[in-house]
């Protein structure tokens, strides 16, 4: 069994407190510590973050020449061309990225983050196409959700199609900026649409993106991977959207808002609080790690977020941050010591499976 550092001295010291109770033997001990091998570098985590660093760059270079006065230049008489003919290189130039990467995820199926790293700048070059050619069509409208309507569409497809989870997330973003500027611009950019203002639209959009999700990629098998990150999207709208409900409620405007009490807000913090208490029981009830997570993280939050919201004002500074640094000190403490005890119950269970080999 291959472990990381941390895991091997936590195994360690497991053995040696079982071997000291006199639940494992000498040679059971040897051959458990025999069995766990520590390797010092986790590969796979190097090569995540090399890639992220890498796009990272590729960005800061983008922006460093963006600045510079003589690419500047440079690029004016590269884009000088009409929006027809730069919507068409980009497009090329995504089809291309699409290839290379989709032929080398068929050739080494295993080079999971750089094949991903190339589908992200497909994404982006497709980003560029779709705004070039919405420049190209533009009639002088406000009506640009158009556009990010056919950037989910098209990244639902492809990510589909490859199959790409990554994609699949940017069509997915894609769709919520649709929905947030299709509302917007038929309340006439106003602050309410139907008597909802944006973050009570996402509420709901949220619920519908979680229930349609998870219904079809539980019976899609051949996509089941996808189901992950279309609940923590629909989750990630869901609870962002109700944590800022519960701050400004479904007010349009800064002025009615701060005329509104306490009171008035407290129904959508309780509510808040419902919707992160239904995900913890969830993934208690069905062992599902993500909306345990989701409902324990949000009601953190929740919870802090009233502290700050109530206490603030009327408490002296110093005291205000201690009763934080106490909480949450008491917070790591008390995961520290659950961590611990799963794994110990992990290791537990591993050493009570029966020994295939016969012996």
């Amino acid at each position: 069994m291959r472990v990381s550092r941390k895991e091997g001295q936590l195994i360690q010291r497991a053995i040696d407190q079982w071997q000291a109770d006199g639940m494992l033997s000498a040679a059971q001990a040897r051959e458990l510590n025999n069995s766990v091998q520590v390797h010092v570098l986790d590969w796979r985590r190097v090569a995540r973050y090399a890639l992220w660093v890498s796009i990272a760059c590729t960005l800061v270079a983008i922006t460093a020449a963006l600045a510079d006065e003589w690419l500047m230049t440079l690029l004016e008489r590269v884009f000088s061309a009409s929006p027809w003919v730069k919507c068409a290189a980009f497009t090329v130039i995504a089809a291309v990225l699409y290839n290379t990467g989709l032929r080398r995820k068929r050739r080494l199926p295993g080079r999971k983050f750089t094949n991903e790293a190339i589908f992200f700048f497909g994404v982006v070059a497709t980003a560029a196409a779709i705004g070039f050619l919405g420049e190209a069509m533009s009639t002088g409208s406000d009506h640009f959700s158009l556009l990010l309507l056919l950037a989910a569409i098209l990244y639902g497809l492809l990510g589909l199609w490859f199959p790409s989870t990554l994609v699949w997330v940017f069509s997915l973003l894609s769709l919520g900026s649709w929905f947030g500027a299709e509302t917007g611009y038929l309340s006439g950019w106003g602050a309410y649409y139907l008597g909802m203002n944006l973050p009570l639209r996402f509420v709901f959009f949220g619920l519908l993106l979680l229930t349609v999700g998870s219904w079809l990629f539980t019976r899609w098998r051949d996509h089941r991977a996808f189901l992950g990150p279309t609940k923590a999207i629909g989750l990630l709208y869901l609870f962002v959207a109700l944590w800022i409900m519960s701050i400004f409620g479904n007010y349009g405007d800064i002025e009615n808002w701060e005329r509104a009490g306490h009171l008035e807000l407290l129904h959508w913090s309780v509510l808040f609080g419902l919707a992160a208490v239904a995900s913890i029981y969830h993934g208690l009830r069905y062992d599902d790690g993500m909306t345990r997570g989701f409902g324990l993280t949000f009601l953190f939050i929740n919870l802090y977020t009233r502290f700050f919201e109530y206490f603030w004002d009327e408490t002296h500074k110093a005291l205000f941050f201690g009763i934080l640094a106490v909480s949450f000190w008491y917070l790591g403490s008390r995961a520290e010591k659950i961590w611990q005890l799963e794994a110990f119950s992990h290791l537990g269970a591993d050493s009570e499976k029966p020994d295939r080999s016969g012996k």
